[in-house]
């Protein structure tokens, strides 16, 4: 017969250590191998951060449908899975930076590539977990840095009165690493990717594309400024939802056009009709929202939400190097 003493013994230390016991947070980053991180709410996954240095850049994968748990992005376009290699779920990049393009999976002269750097916090919290990271956008022809980029990636649960849910909110700080402005030419490509999942396109699955402004799908959407855009579809056999796009009331340009197709792709335009120049000393801070929820959500809906993603307080990263 086994004696009782080891699991009495047990029950002691547990006891004795009651009142030192802290609160397990509801949001908590797990670090994983091979440059990843899963940010997750109670244990379930909400979305990974992929920022291995082998990739050509970092990016989030998958985005949770708050219901199923299916994701709401995929990788690569649907029917030119090729050519659009590019398209990582949701991804920052630009097509025209002082020449380079950083947009998309080439090797040559004319290519940048954006190379993780190091993570310098993960954040747990009941409210809100992140990742800080830095990277630097480089030149692929001579390995030179051109450009250095303070991402922080928050994730929040956003309260059932809004909707439910969940937000990941992305602060962006560039800055040059000498004394040579360097600009974000005038292109439609950049700054901020989203791919959705092939059964949310309005050309596969049905779905639909709605801005901040009652405008439907890419031929009334397509680069037209706007405050949010949200595309919605089918996730399962029985249930609906998408991500809203949300450009920030701070940002250079705002509201800013959106770039949508009918194929299940959207973007934020941050130099469509204008260059963007980042000069020496003055770094450019960016801050872009995506709401994952369930259902089909109206203007009325989704307004409330941009009013909250909108007055939440922007956080400016500390100088770093």
């Amino acid at each position: 017969m086994r004696s009782p003493f080891p699991a009495i013994l047990t029950l002691l230390v547990l006891n004795s250590h009651a009142d030192e016991l802290k609160p397990v947070p509801l949001l908590q980053v797990l670090p994983l191998p091979n440059g990843e991180a899963s940010i997750q709410h109670d244990g379930i996954e909400l979305t990974r951060y992929h920022f291995g240095r082998d990739l050509d850049r970092p990016f989030f994968y998958p985005l949770r449908h708050p219901g199923s748990g299916r994701s709401l992005t995929r990788m690569g376009h649907p029917h030119d899975p090729e050519s659009h290699s590019h398209h990582n779920s949701v991804w920052i990049s630009h097509h025209k930076v002082d020449g380079l393009s950083f947009w998309l999976d080439r090797d040559d002269h004319a290519t940048g590539s954006i190379r993780h750097f190091r993570i310098n916090e993960y954040l747990d919290g009941d409210d809100e977990a992140g990742i800080d990271s830095l990277n630097h956008w480089i030149r692929i022809a001579d390995g030179k840095s051109v450009l250095v980029e303070r991402r922080k990636s928050g994730v929040l649960i956003l309260p059932e009165r809004l909707g439910g849910g969940w937000f990941l909110i992305l602060d962006l700080e560039f800055s040059v690493p000498d004394d040579t402005p360097v600009t974000f030419e005038t292109d439609p490509f950049g700054l901020i990717g989203v791919r959705m999942a092939k059964t949310i396109g309005v050309h596969d699955g049905g779905g639909r594309i709605l801005n901040s402004e009652g405008a439907l799908d890419e031929d009334a959407v397509f680069r037209k400024p706007a405050r949010w855009v949200d595309y919605s579809g089918p996730v399962t056999s029985n249930s609906t939802g998408g991500i809203t796009l949300f450009d920030h009331p701070s940002n250079p340009g705002h509201p800013a056009p959106f770039h949508v197709r009918n194929d299940g792709w959207m973007g934020i335009c941050l130099s469509l009709d204008a260059a963007v120049i980042v000069p020496p000393g003055k770094p450019l801070r960016l801050r872009y929202g995506l709401w994952m929820h369930d259902g089909m959500p109206t203007g009325a809906t989704v307004e409330p939400v941009w009013q909250h993603f909108s007055n939440l307080p922007v956080t400016k990263s500390p100088p770093g190097p």
